[in-house]
C-alpha cells in the first residue's frame, strides 16, 4: 500500500470512529478520566455530610482509590499521572474521614513528596499566593485530623456580598469563578479562627453569604458541575456547622448522581460543548460528512449559548460554557470554539445573525487591556486563570476572523490581539499555553502545544492580509519574524520518530503531534515544513494502524495544575490532522 493510500485509509478510519463516538446523540459528550483527587474529595464530603445509605458508595470509592495507587504508594490526578502531594494528602484524608485504615506506604509517600517539610509549608510552596486550592486542601486535612486549623489562611467571604465590579480592584487570592469556594470554604475556616474584629464581621456576614450561596447553586447541586469544588463547599459547610443546610444537601445529591459505576468520579461532568465544537472543526477540515447533520448540530450549539447574566462571574449573555449542564460558566475558549464551529456548519457565505453577533460582542468586551484574552473575567489579571493567555488569545482571534462583519470592533481587537501574541512569544519562538501542559516537560509546561495553537491564528493574519480582507495598514504589524521564530521552534522540537511531545526531547503523543500538524499545515509549501509534515503524517498514520491512537494522555489542566485526560482529544485532533494531510494528496 502506498504512502497516500495509507494516509487516506487512516483518515477514513479516524473520521468513522469519531462519528461513531457520538452515539445516537446530536452532539459529542466525551469521557473525562476518573480522578483520584475528585474521588478523594467526594468521599470526604459523603463521609461528612451524607447518610447511612452512602456507606456502599464510600466503600466502592475507597476500593477504587486503593486499586489506583501508584507504585510509590501515592496518587496522581489521573491513573496515568505521577504521584503529587495535594492528591495524596486528599486521598489520605478520605480514608481518615471514612474511618478506614490507611493504605500502606501512603503516609511515607506524602512525606517524601513534601520533601519532608511540614505539609502546610509544602503546599504553600506549590500554590504560592493562590488560595483557590491550597486552603480547601488544608481545611479538608484539618477536618480529617492530619493538619492543624491554626495557620490556615482565611478567605474573605464577606467580599461575596460586594458588587462584582469591585472584585478586580480587590486582588482576591481566589480565581474569579471560585466564588462558591470563597463562601463555603471561607465559612469552614472562619468557624475555627480566633475571635477578633474580622471574626465578628464574618459572623455578621454568615447568614447573608449563605443566602448568596443558595442563589449561586444550580438546581442539580453541582457548582460548575465540578466534583472537587462541590465537595469542598460541602466540607466547608460541615466544618462551619451547616451539615443540614440546603446547599450541603444539594451538594451531596449531586455527588451521589455523579459517581461512576466503578466507584470513581471525574473532575467535571463533561466537556460536551468544547469537544463538540472541536469535533465539528476536525470533520470540517475536509468535506463535512452528511452524518454530521449540520442543521441539528447548529441548533444544538445555538441553544447552548448563555442567555442571562451569569451569577458567578457576572458575565453578560452571549458566551458559551464548556458543558450544556447547569453548572457551566461562559469562557473565552468555549465561546471561540462555538463560533468557529458555527462558521463551519453554516458555510463561508453565511451572514452573522443575532447569536453570532452576541458571541462576538461577548469576546470583544472580554479583551484585556494588554490585548490578550483571559478565561472568564476581564481585568482581574492577578491569578493564572484570570490573566490573558496565548492559547486563549489565538483561539479567540480565529473566531473573530471567522465573522469579520459581526462587530465594528473586530479589526482593532485583532490588531491588539496580534500585538499581545508578539509580546508574549518566548525567545526560542514558543508560546506557553494556560489550559494544557505536559507531565514530562520542564515546569510541566507545553510550549509545543501552545505554539501550534498560536500558529493557526498567525495563519489567519497571513492569509487575511494577503487577500485584502483587512487592509494591511489596519493591522500595521509584520508577522514574518514572529512566524519564522515559531516555525523554527516547532521544526526543531520534532523527534526523530516524526512525532512531537510537549517540549523538545519529550516523548511524542498523538494529541501533540496532531495539533502540530494542524498548526504547521498552512505553511506546507515550505520545503522544511513539507518534510516535517510528511514524517509526522507517517507517525500518526502508524498510530492509527496499530490501534494506539485512541489512548489519551493527561495533557489537559483544570484549575491549579489539576491534570485530566479526555478520550475524545486524540480522536478529534487525529481526525483533523489526517484530514488536512489527505486533502493535499486528493
Amino acid at each position: 500500500m502506498s504512502h497516500d493510500q495509507r494516509l487516506h485509509r487512516a483518515r477514513d478510519l479516524a473520521r468513522t470512529e469519531l462519528l461513531a463516538r457520538r452515539g445516537d446523540a446530536v452532539f459529542w459528550s466525551g469521557h473525562l478520566s476518573s480522578s483520584a483527587l475528585a474521588v478523594a474529595t467526594a468521599l470526604g464530603a459523603l463521609a461528612q455530610a451524607g447518610g447511612s445509605d452512602d456507606a456502599p458508595r464510600i466503600q466502592k470509592g475507597l476500593a477504587w482509590l486503593s486499586t489506583h495507587r501508584n507504585r510509590d504508594g501515592g496518587w496522581g490526578d489521573t491513573p496515568g499521572s505521577p504521584s503529587n502531594l495535594p492528591t495524596t494528602l486528599l486521598a489520605l484524608a478520605a480514608f481518615r474521614l471514612a474511618h478506614t485504615a490507611l493504605p500502606t506506604r501512603a503516609e511515607a509517600c506524602a512525606e517524601a513528596l513534601a520533601n519532608h517539610l511540614p505539609f502546610a509549608e509544602a503546599l504553600a510552596k506549590i500554590y504560592g499566593k493562590d488560595r483557590t486550592f491550597s486552603v480547601p486542601i488544608r481545611m479538608t486535612c484539618a477536618l480529617a485530623g492530619s493538619l492543624r486549623w491554626e495557620g490556615i489562611p482565611d478567605l474573605p467571604l464577606e467580599l461575596a456580598l460586594l458588587p462584582r465590579w469591585l472584585f478586580p480592584l480587590l486582588r482576591l487570592h481566589v480565581v474569579s469563578y471560585a466564588l462558591p469556594a470563597l463562601i463555603g470554604v471561607g465559612l469552614g475556616v472562619h468557624a475555627h479562627a480566633p475571635q477578633g474584629l474580622r471574626w465578628r464581621l464574618r459572623q455578621w456576614a454568615t447568614t447573608r453569604v449563605l443566602n448568596r450561596l443558595i442563589c449561586l447553586q444550580p438546581e442539580h447541586g453541582g457548582f460548575l458541575d465540578a466534583i472537587p469544588l462541590t465537595s469542598f463547599v460541602a466540607l466547608g459547610l460541615v466544618a462551619a456547622g451547616h451539615r443540614e443546610h440546603v446547599v450541603t444537601s444539594r451538594c451531596v445529591e449531586f455527588l451521589r448522581s455523579a459517581q461512576r459505576a466503578d466507584g470513581s468520579w471525574p473532575i467535571d461532568s463533561d466537556l460536551s460543548v468544547w469537544v463538540t465544537s472541536a469535533a465539528v472543526q476536525a470533520l470540517a477540515s475536509g468535506d463535512l460528512p452528511v452524518a454530521v447533520k449540520a442543521s441539528a448540530l447548529e441548533s444544538w450549539l445555538v441553544a447552548r449559548q448563555q442567555r442571562q447574566t451569569h451569577p458567578y462571574t457576572g458575565a453578560a449573555p452571549g458566551g458559551w460554557a464548556w458543558t450544556w449542564r447547569a453548572g457551566g460558566v461562559p469562557d473565552a475558549d468555549d465561546t471561540a470554539g462555538a463560533l468557529v464551529a458555527l462558521r463551519h456548519l453554516r458555510g463561508t457565505n453565511a451572514q452573522a445573525d443575532d447569536p453570532v453577533r452576541a458571541g462576538v460582542q461577548w469576546l470583544c468586551t472580554l479583551q484585556n487591556p494588554d490585548g490578550g484574552w483571559p478565561t472568564f473575567c476581564r481585568g482581574w489579571g492577578h491569578l493564572p486563570f484570570d490573566r490573558s493567555a496565548p492559547d486563549l488569545t489565538a483561539h479567540v482571534l480565529r473566531a473573530l476572523a471567522a465573522w469579520p462583519d459581526a462587530d465594528p470592533r473586530i479589526s482593532r481587537a485583532l490588531k491588539r490581539g496580534l500585538k499581545y501574541l508578539q509580546k508574549t512569544q518566548k525567545t526560542d519562538g514558543a508560546w506557553i499555553p494556560l489550559w494544557f501542559g505536559n507531565q514530562h516537560a520542564t515546569r510541566q509546561e507545553n510550549p509545543v502545544l501552545g505554539t501550534a495553537r498560536v500558529l493557526r491564528a498567525l495563519a489567519l493574519f497571513d492569509s487575511c492580509l494577503a487577500s485584502g480582507v483587512w487592509h494591511p495598514s489596519a493591522l500595521a504589524a509584520d508577522i514574518a519574524p514572529t512566524l519564522n521564530r515559531a516555525l523554527t521552534f516547532l521544526l526543531s522540537a520534532q523527534l526523530p520518530t516524526g512525532g512531537w511531545g510537549g517540549a523538545t526531547n519529550v516523548v511524542a503523543s498523538v494529541e501533540e503531534t496532531a495539533l502540530v500538524i494542524a498548526g504547521l499545515h498552512p505553511w506546507r509549501n515550505r520545503s522544511d515544513v513539507h518534510t516535517a509534515l510528511r514524517r509526522a503524517g507517517d507517525w500518526l498514520t502508524a498510530r492509527v494502524e496499530d490501534g494506539t491512537w485512541t489512548t489519551p494522555v493527561p495533557i489537559g489542566l483544570y484549575f491549579a495544575q489539576l491534570w485530566y485526560e479526555e478520550q475524545l482529544y486524540p480522536m478529534v485532533w487525529t481526525t483533523e490532522a489526517l484530514t488536512l494531510l489527505a486533502g493535499d494528496t486528493a
